[in-house]
């Protein structure tokens, strides 16, 4: 288990001062014991925290920059779209120039929409490394317990005033971009049957309507599939003791284990 110091080594009899093979001990120096290690394993955990800190704080850059490009891209299209509108009077131009635009930016709030997902998992993998070491933090000196924050996984988002339900996927940046690209594929398919049908209202709205709703469908349907996939493959650690096992310094409680998507 994680955080548990190990055992002393027994040295066989007549070999004792004399370093095992492939060691850089010197001859004649006893091996170094558990007490002299722990210094070593508590700047090790330390430096792991301070570079997980930093991995997470690039994901969620890269989501904010990903997502603030593809606002920007739709806000700079969309108003130029208005332009060519305008001074077209709606005709062939604004027709054309909003069939290359509008599937142009759904493709770019797609792939958007993956990247900023994947970043979103990335920082959750890096939480449930970050939660492994605190649980190092806890085992090695118990008493700081009372001072730091230490729940179970359940209970993490409802402390930071946040409920934890199946609606939450639509608050992340992956499900309001999912939203926005939807409704881009939406006016892109209106458009174009707006276009087939002579410019006919009853064709354009039930197209757009259908295609957008048909992508969100199946962007959230992707949400919840990855979701799922991701919490069967961060399982606690089988060496970390559940709640009320035999073993468990803090009956009730789970340290160590995976943060809530």
């Amino acid at each position: 288990m994680e955080g548990t110091t190990p055992g002393p080594r027994v040295t066989p009899t007549g070999k004792q001062g004399q370093p095992e093979p492939d060691s850089s001990q010197p001859t004649g120096q006893a091996p170094a014991t558990p007490e002299s290690a722990r210094p070593a394993a508590v700047t090790f955990v330390t430096t792991e925290h301070f570079v997980l800190q930093g991995q997470r704080a690039a994901t969620i850059a890269e989501s904010n920059g990903r997502a603030s490009i593809f606002l920007g891209a739709v806000s700079g299209g969309l108003i130029a779209l208005g332009f060519i509108g305008q001074s077209a009077h709606l005709g062939t131009a604004f027709y054309a120039f909003g069939l290359v635009l509008l599937p142009t930016l759904a493709f770019v709030g797609l792939t958007t929409f993956y990247r900023v997902f994947q970043a979103g998992l990335e920082d959750v993998h890096y939480a449930q490394r970050t939660a492994r070491l605190r649980a190092f933090y806890f085992d090695a000196a118990p008493e700081v317990e009372r001072y730091l924050l230490s729940l179970p996984p359940g209970e993490r988002l409802e402390a930071q005033g946040i409920w934890a339900s199946r609606a939450q996927k639509y608050l992340t940046m992956a499900g309001t971009v999912a939203v926005i690209t939807a409704t881009l594929a939406g006016s892109a398919a209106g458009l174009l049957a707006a276009v087939l049908s002579s410019h006919s209202p009853w064709a354009a709205f039930p197209a757009g309507a259908v295609t957008g709703t048909a992508t969100f469908a199946a962007l959230i349907r992707y949400l919840d599939t990855q979701i799922e996939t991701a919490r069967q493959t961060m399982l606690p650690d089988p060496a970390t003791p559940k709640a009320g096992d035999a073993g468990d310094p803090h009956p009730g409680q789970r340290k160590g284990s995976n943060p809530p998507l």
